[in-house]
């Protein structure tokens, strides 16, 4: 065998390895929840991008497919409220950062600790990197908020269109820019490679921020 055969085969060897048969099931049952607003090759199509863009950055596989199938949902529930298909029933909130493994995975869940229900939120990255910094996971442990089940994720349009408010934190120009959509700079330093007391100054921070912006997002408007 050729040294370009041998090359070829090793290039597509990670699509082969893709578990088809988990990601086409969970496409079906995805398709039941949306029935009547998203075709199944849409919700399909939806399901197999997911898995390959989370690929790209992941290190471990092992629960690869059901955070793509959360990863889809998400964005089909975007996807569906950004064309009026489906209710947004409170403010929707967006964080970005550039790997979704420090700040925005801190205002994320600061902002949906301190909303309870009175806003929904999604963070993204504009280049998403493999894993939550540990430190940072170790300080938002220190109030409470368990970041077990999150994960870094790439920014998508869909969820942008969905959006009332996007906060970017050091993303650079990624971000597509929609009209009628309030947007935010905050910056703040990147806790990566931080130790503990610095990633905690940054936390606080973005805690004080967060709760600024739910409190003109959750004030009634005056008449």
């Amino acid at each position: 065998m050729s040294d370009s055969a041998t090359h070829d085969e090793t290039r597509a060897q990670p699509e082969l390895l893709m578990p088809q048969a988990v990601l086409s099931r969970t496409a079906e049952r995805l398709s039941e929840k949306y029935t009547g607003i998203f075709s199944p090759q849409t919700v399909e199509r939806y399901v197999f991008e997911s898995y390959t863009a989370l690929r790209r950055t992941s290190k471990i596989h092992t629960h690869l497919t059901m955070l793509a199938g959360r990863f889809a949902a998400d964005r089909l529930t975007a996807l569906a409220q950004s064309q009026g298909d489906a209710p947004k029933e409170v403010p929707e909130v967006l964080f970005i950062c550039f790997h979704n493994a420090g700040r925005s995975q801190m205002a994320a869940a600061l902002l949906t600790h301190r909303a309870a229900g009175r806003v929904h939120v999604r963070s993204a990255g504009s280049a998403p990197t493999h894993e939550i910094n540990p430190v940072v996971v170790e300080s938002m442990t220190e109030l409470g908020l368990d970041l077990g089940d999150a994960y870094p994720k790439p920014l998508t349009d869909d969820v942008v269109a969905a959006a009332d408010v996007v906060v970017s934190m050091g993303c650079g120009d990624a971000c597509a820019i929609y009209p009628g959509k309030r947007y935010l700079d905050w910056e703040l330093d990147d806790p990566d490679g931080k130790g503990i007391d610095e990633v905690r100054r940054i936390r606080d921070d973005l805690d004080a921020r967060v709760s600024a912006l739910l409190t003109e997002l959750t004030s009634p408007v005056p008449a």
